[in-house]
């Protein structure tokens, strides 16, 4: 009997979707399930599969996994799990591509207007109770520009043209999209980021991006631009942006992504007055579970089936 370890650092409505939906689905499959990676020692030892994201991977995860054959992301990077330096070269790794562009698309929207409007600055002000009214930057006329062009871009750039936005896509590789108004290089991102009034990051982590947006992309922006990071905390170099926001250098930052998850207490983001914070909640929507399920229920029956070269969104193929 093939062996199924659901790894999910998900609130528990969340998680027994995915666990009650597939024990129905695969009567024949034992699986188990736990909430943090420092719990999978009663079951990884034995587990053929393993459902999970890369942020709430660790190393010893796939060292212990000596029966592990596939692991099925449920987002659409794979760092933290392709990447792990104990993952054997046999362990095939799929994702799921093409549903989080209405996620993550919104949560870009919801940040740049809660930028530009200070809603962090209202809220404390009602925690307060205090009175204070402030005029509102608009999104209209301004400058909004897409680090990697995808699904989620795609699905962002109308949106924003819809706000009557001037739309800049910057990717790998120049080349025209629809809803864009321009396209630049990755390697024209420093001279990209002077006439933007927004950066949205959405690029994939990789070497060629780890700390791309650093001292001399920030330093390049304008006093008055915000970024928001919906990619990876990796492709922001923190300790520059520290400094920025700190010396007054950009007008502010979302964050939904950091190079540790969960954020230390003690990290200066949390005191940030011009910092909106949220737990990696980009993608996290009410219908992510309905839509990512079909996949993986149609890639669980054809390895069950002996079928692993008709799996679909095979990132790593494995032995």
């Amino acid at each position: 009997m093939s062996h199924l370890l659901i790894l999910l650092t998900l609130p528990e409505p969340v998680r027994m979707q995915y666990y009650d939906h597939l024990r129905k689905a695969f009567p024949e499959l034992n699986v188990s399930m736990v909430d943090h990676h420092s719990k999978v020692g009663p079951h990884i030892g034995s587990a053929d599969i393993l459902l999970t994201f890369g942020p709430m991977m660790a190393d010893h995860v796939v060292a212990e996994a000596k029966r592990l054959k596939w692991i099925q992301a449920l987002g659409s990077g794979v760092d933290g799990i392709a990447d792990l330096p104990s993952l054997r070269g046999d362990v095939m790794v799929t994702n799921l591509h093409g549903i989080q562009g209405a996620p993550v698309s919104e949560a870009a929207l919801m940040a740049m207007l809660a930028l530009s409007r200070g809603l962090p600055r209202a809220v404390r002000n009602q925690d307060e109770r205090k009175w204070d009214r402030f005029p509102a930057r608009l999104l209209k006329d301004k400058t909004v520009g897409i680090f990697g062009i995808g699904v989620i871009a795609a699905e962002l750039a109308p949106k924003c043209k819809a706000f009557g936005m001037t739309v800049v896509g910057i990717s790998s590789a120049r080349r025209p999209v629809p809803g864009f108004d321009r396209m630049h290089s990755r390697d024209e991102l420093e001279q990209t980021v002077r006439d933007l009034d927004y950066l949205v990051l959405l690029t994939p982590y990789s070497a060629a991006t780890r700390g791309i947006v650093g001292e001399k992309v920030l330093a390049a922006m304008k006093p008055s631009a915000y970024l928001v990071n919906l990619a990876r905390g990796g492709v922001v170099d923190e300790p520059a942006l520290i400094e920025a926001l700190e010396a007054g250098r950009i007008a502010g930052a979302a964050l939904d992504v950091f190079m540790q998850e969960p954020l230390p207490a003690a990290h200066p983001f949390w005191r940030m007055e011009r910092v909106l914070i949220t737990p990696h909640l980009g993608g996290f929507c009410d219908v992510y579970a309905d839509q990512a399920l079909p996949v993986v229920e149609e890639n669980m029956r054809r390895f069950l089936a002996g079928e692993r070269a008709r799996m679909v969104n095979v990132v790593r193929q494995g032995a």
